[in-house]
């Protein structure tokens, strides 16, 4: 059954894209829930959602882990970035901390 990706938790995913965004890679370590890290903070929801709507692309590190997996913001996943963030930018503060909140 095909589904729209579905973003759980909004300012972890702005966090992330804005994160991406500024050229840090994100890594994943295993494919349990808490198997992302970028720029030191664990990512627990948005690696799915960055996948399943084409936004990241995994990419060999020559100076890498074995068994580890790394990925950037593809074409795609920068125009969506700069729309996604200037767009939470724009929110009134008190929306965003509520969205923070509630996911």
């Amino acid at each position: 059954m095909d589904h729209e990706p579905v973003i759980p938790d909004r300012g972890e995913f702005v966090d992330v894209l804005a994160a991406l965004r500024r050229g840090h890679v994100l890594v994943r370590l295993s494919d349990q829930h808490d198997g992302c890290w970028i720029a030191g903070r664990n990512v627990f929801w948005s690696f799915e959602p960055l996948s399943d709507f084409g936004l990241i692309d995994e990419f060999h590190n020559p100076d890498g882990f074995a068994r580890v997996r790394y990925f950037r913001l593809n074409a795609r996943g920068e125009a969506f970035a700069l729309e996604a963030c200037a767009a939470w930018k724009r929110r009134p503060l008190l929306e965003r901390f509520v969205a923070r909140l509630t996911g």
